[in-house]
C-alpha cells in the first residue's frame, strides 16, 4: 500500500517541480500566482491539473487555447514518482528515505533547468548545500553513527565536491583557452558532496564525464555544438553513487 501512497504522493511532487522548472528560470515565484497556461495564461482549473492524468485526459494540450502541453510536465510527474518507489525500496519510511528523496526532487529541477536553459540555480543548490550538511549531520546519513563523523563526512564532500569540478574548470579553460566549465557546476557538486559524503561525490567526479562526454561527441557531430549542459550528467552520476556507490566502491577497491 505505501508503494501506491508514494507513487500518488510523487506525482503531486512532481506537479509543483514541474511549476519550479517553468518559473525559477524567469525569477518567478513558485507559489503565486496559481498554475496557467504558459500561451494564454489562463489559470488552470483544478480538475484540469490533476498529476499524469490530466495531460493523457486532454491530449496534450490546454483546454482553454488548444496549444501543446509539452511531455516534460508528464515526464517529471512520472520521473519523480518512480523515484519515490525506488528509495522506498532501498530506505523504507525512514528519514534517510525523506531527506534523499528531497535531494533527488532537487536534482529533477536542476536537470530540466539545465538542459533547456544551460544554467544551474543557485536557488537550488546553495541552499541545498546548507541543507545536505544539516539533514547529513541530524541524522547520521552516512551510516557512521556519531555526528561528528558525519558532519566531518558532509564537509568533505562540499570541499571535494566543489573543489574537483573548479580544478576541471580551470584545467579545461587552460587546456582550451575558454570557459570550461560554469561555477554553477561546482555548486551543484558541492550540494551533492553534502548529502553523499566525499567518497560517493568523488565517484560522482569521475563517473559523470563517461556519459558526458558520449554525448558531448554525438552533440558535436550532429549539432555542431561545443557546449552540453553538464548538469543533468552530474545529477545522475549523484544518484547512481546514492544508491550504488558503496558496491561499486567496494568493488573496484576492496573497502
Amino acid at each position: 500500500m505505501e508503494y501506491y501512497i508514494v507513487f500518488v504522493f510523487g506525482a503531486i511532487i512532481g506537479s509543483f517541480l514541474n511549476v519550479c522548472i517553468y518559473r525559477i528560470p524567469l525569477g518567478k515565484s513558485v507559489v503565486m500566482p496559481r498554475s496557467f497556461c504558459p500561451f494564454c495564461e489562463k489559470t488552470i482549473a483544478w480538475y484540469d491539473n490533476v498529476p499524469l492524468l490530466s495531460f493523457l485526459i486532454l491530449g496534450a494540450k490546454c483546454r482553454n487555447c488548444e496549444k501543446p502541453i509539452a511531455f516534460r510536465y508528464f515526464l517529471v510527474e512520472l520521473v519523480t514518482a518512480i523515484s519515490g518507489i525506488g528509495l522506498l525500496k532501498y530506505y523504507f519510511l525512514t528519514p534517510d528515505f525523506f531527506v534523499y528523496w528531497a535531494f533527488v526532487c532537487s536534482l529533477i529541477v536542476v536537470i530540466f533547468i539545465d538542459l533547456e536553459y544551460q544554467e544551474i540555480p543557485d536557488v537550488i543548490s546553495i541552499p541545498g548545500i546548507f541543507a545536505g550538511m544539516v539533514f547529513m549531520t541530524a541524522f547520521k546519513l552516512d551510516g557512521s553513527g556519531s555526528y561528528w563523523w558525519s558532519f566531518s563526512n558532509s564537509v568533505l564532500g562540499i570541499l571535494v565536491g566543489g573543489g574537483s569540478m573548479f580544478l576541471l574548470g580551470v584545467l579545461g579553460e587552460f587546456i582550451f583557452k575558454k570557459e570550461a566549465l560554469g561555477g554553477g557546476d561546482v555548486k551543484l557538486m558541492a550540494m551533492i558532496g553534502a548529502f553523499i559524503g566525499w567518497k560517493a561525490v568523488l565517484l560522482t567526479f569521475f563517473m559523470a564525464p563517461v556519459v558526458g562526454s558520449v554525448v558531448g561527441i554525438v552533440m558535436k557531430i550532429k549539432f555542431k555544438k561545443d557546449m552540453i549542459a553538464y548538469g543533468p550528467y552530474l545529477s545522475l552520476a549523484a544518484i547512481v553513487s546514492l544508491l550504488y556507490g558503496d558496491r561499486i566502491l567496494k568493488y573496484l577497491f576492496r573497502f
